[in-house]
């Protein structure tokens, strides 16, 4: 199948297929004849892997190494894709307790203000980002 056939079957653009490719993830053959890249089935199951991969949130490196795994199964372990993927987990835990975190500054910064309609002048919001002494907690302020 040539690309747009396999852009179509995996909704993954040709520009996207082609950088996997550069990248190494994807290896079509190419035709003598008209130098066309060409996609096999292994190609397709491979696209759709690469999809999947980045739909868990797995970076790029981390798909080229689940992708060795895959094709050489009987040279790997369970316990290397266990250990990217404990990684990964690792990495969204890291990223929730910090999403945490912002979500309280944030609540904080928003829980001070009343949304008033005076001047910005004494709103609390804009007067504690400005402040350069206190930058992780807001301070009460009047507006």
């Amino acid at each position: 199948m040539k690309i747009s056939q396999l852009a179509k079957a995996t909704n993954l653009s040709a520009h996207t297929l082609r950088y996997y490719e550069k990248l190494g993830l994807l290896v079509p053959q190419k035709s003598i004849e008209n130098n066309y890249r060409i996609y096999n089935s292994d190609d397709l199951a491979t696209a759709h892997f690469i999809k999947r991969c980045k739909e868990s949130g797995f970076s790029l490196e981390d798909t080229a190494a689940l992708i060795n795994i895959k094709d050489a199964k009987d040279q790997h372990t369970c316990a290397e894709a266990k250990a990217i993927t404990q990684k990964k987990v690792d990495e969204v835990h890291q990223q929730i307790k910090r999403l945490s975190e912002l979500k309280q500054v944030l609540k904080q910064l928003n829980d001070k203000c009343c949304g008033g309609t005076e001047s910005a002048q004494f709103c609390s919001i804009i007067s504690q980002l400005e402040n350069t002494q206190n930058t992780k907690e807001p301070e009460h302020a009047t507006g």
